[in-house]
């Protein structure tokens, strides 16, 4: 059985993999990626990267595996807090916006290769990415659904479908952000957002 500083010390060379291959299919594309330039990247020996990942795809399937789940344990977090303070299912809404683009912020190039692999179909790795987006849309749905059994939001309202597009919302404003309009601060993008969640786009002006 491994031992804890064993474990610590594996857990941190895949973290090392990760970044190193995150960075890299950025920059080059995933068929132009390969193990020895990964694991030169990451300081580590080649047989180091087939010790923890059998294979490049896996690498990169656990990859996604791991920044998604990052993302949603953020969501959680976001949600769970707004409720713990009180707060209203909008509020929660609101702070798991404000806490996907902090992620976005930290992990800009995850979230480029994230929102490209979702429109490929042909990959070895696209039903695990359909499982993991799942539970991040699913701690919206879950806030929406309690917001409508609270009688805070319609009954009308199609929670799959509206949590799809709020995550979607985040996702591709803050690329656009990174992207095209990087001297925003992230309370101004935040901010747009919030706008666009309470439905002041149309209308007077307060």
């Amino acid at each position: 059985m491994e031992s804890s500083s064993g474990s610590t010390r594996r857990e941190a060379t895949r973290q090392k993999l990760y970044e190193a291959a995150v960075t890299l299919i950025a920059e080059q594309g995933f068929s132009a990626t390969t193990v020895d330039e990964i694991a030169e990247r990451a300081g580590v020996a080649k047989g180091t990267v087939y010790y923890n990942f059998a294979s490049k795809s896996v690498l990169f399937e656990e990859l996604l595996r791991h920044g998604v789940g990052l993302l949603t344990a953020s969501l959680r977090e976001a949600a769970e807090r707004t409720a713990a303070a009180g707060g209203s299912k909008t509020d929660a809404l609101d702070a798991m916006i404000r806490a996907g683009l902090v992620f976005i912020d930290r992990y800009p190039a995850f979230t480029q290769l994230y929102v490209a692999e979702l429109w490929r179909t042909n990959r070895a790795w696209q039903s695990t990415l359909m499982v993991v987006r799942q539970q991040a849309v699913a701690v919206v749905e879950d806030v929406l659904r309690e917001g409508i059994e609270g009688g805070e939001f319609h009954e009308a309202i199609d929670v799959s479908l509206t949590a799809s597009a709020l995550v979607g919302m985040v996702l591709v404003a803050a690329l656009d952000w990174k992207a095209f309009q990087p001297e925003r601060s992230l309370d101004d993008v935040h901010s747009a957002l919030s706008r666009l969640l309470q439905g002041r786009v149309s209308g007077t002006r307060a």
